[in-house]
């Protein structure tokens, strides 16, 4: 393995579901009114190229401040900020500039212990309380999912060699990766390695971006330009989202069930509205999840096969996105399959209950005809 020196950053994120949406001007207001000193930003990404990429509401970009850091034994000055998002996703994101001139092995360390570190798990904890406290009168139905997505970039700005002479990035090769990304020490296997690391992207001969699962290496001379780590975190914003609302519909399954059955042994043969609850609450849940799901969807859209366009699909991809949207909807099909159901069963009922009282009504007016003859 080529030995090669870095001047880099590594980036943790941690994204949380904080309610149904977040009324992004609010918090905005109530942000600068707390701390004039950081006015929070409506960001999207700089480059030119971006005009590819449509977003509806962009994010709202706050910085949390700095706060010491130990990781290995090493101090460092964490650098903390957050992005809301209009769907309900509050992206926390921790950075620490790394001692420039570090071997690939000790960026590699580092980078690998911030992100496993339980004290930059605290901080970032602590600061989504402080945060949220603030906040919440921006935020519909405020609450806390219990599904959390994790991300972490590998910043590099600069590469050389022992005499401090510049490298291209062609001098990172799969054995800088498998360890940085992979977080593997063994070597791998030919179809392993291409399988893993086959999401690489360039746009310029000096940049590099790498896409795994769960973190990213991204190689750009230009410290200022987060285009990259912008569309990856947008990407693992909708993911969450997806995840979330899968995990949600799992949970209520086995609790419509529960309720149908419920429903079915309490009502009377003659009363047709006992399931009239049931029903409501299926259409509230319906509607709640597809609109939201539309919203997540439709907040990022591609219209060219550009460099960031390209990175966001694959990140996409990557994260099985259309599995998750295909799950969502089998579990949303069978909720609008139950609606309909005990809507057609209700129907039913209530034309027993008519077919009932016209009989009688017959059986009536026969009994009193007989008794005025």
């Amino acid at each position: 393995m080529t030995n090669v020196l870095v001047d880099g950053a590594a980036i943790i994120y941690r994204l949380f579901d904080v309610g149904y949406s977040i009324r992004l001007d609010d918090a905005s207001r109530t942000i600068s009114a707390g701390a004039p000193s950081r006015v929070p930003a409506r960001e999207r990404p700089a480059r030119i190229e971006a005009r590819a990429l449509q977003i509806a509401n962009p994010p709202l970009a706050l910085s949390l401040g700095r706060a010491p850091l130990v990781i290995d034994g090493r101090s460092y000055d964490a650098d903390l900020s957050a992005r809301l998002y209009d769907f309900g996703v509050c992206a926390l994101r921790l950075q620490v500039d790394t001692p420039p001139g570090l071997s690939w092995e000790e960026f590699s360390l580092v980078g690998r212990a911030l992100d496993a570190s339980a004290t930059s798990a605290a901080l970032m904890r602590d600061a989504l309380t402080d945060l949220l406290a603030r906040l919440r009168d921006a935020i519909e139905r405020p609450a806390i999912a219990p599904v959390v997505e994790e991300y972490a970039v590998f910043r590099v700005y600069r590469l050389c060699d022992e005499m401090g002479k510049l490298v291209s990035v062609d001098a990172i090769g799969d054995a800088h990766l498998v360890p940085l990304l992979l977080g593997e020490d063994r070597s791998l296997s030919d179809n392993a390695r291409r399988e893993l690391l086959q999401h690489r992207f360039s746009y310029y001969a000096d940049d590099l971006a790498i896409l795994t699962w769960d973190n990213a290496l991204v190689v750009d001379p230009n410290p200022h330009d987060r285009d990259v780590e912008y569309v990856l975190e947008f990407a693992n914003a909708q993911l969450l989202e997806l995840r979330m609302y899968d995990a949600l519909l799992d949970a209520e399954l086995p609790a419509m069930y529960d309720r149908v059955e419920v429903g079915r042994k309490r009502r009377l043969p003659l009363l047709t509205h006992g399931f009239r609850p049931i029903i409501a609450a299926l259409q509230t849940r319906v509607a709640d999840v597809t609109e939201t799901v539309e919203r997540v969807e439709n907040a990022l859209k591609v219209t060219e096969d550009v460099y960031l366009a390209r990175i966001y699909v694959a990140a996409l991809e990557l994260f099985r996105g259309q599995t998750w949207r295909r799950g969502i909807e089998r579990k949303l099909a069978i909720f609008r399959e139950t609606y309909a159901m005990l809507n057609a069963e209700s129907q039913a009922s209530r034309a027993e209950v008519m077919e009932a009282a016209i009989v009688l009504l017959i059986v009536a007016e026969l009994l009193l005809g007989l008794l005025h003859a």
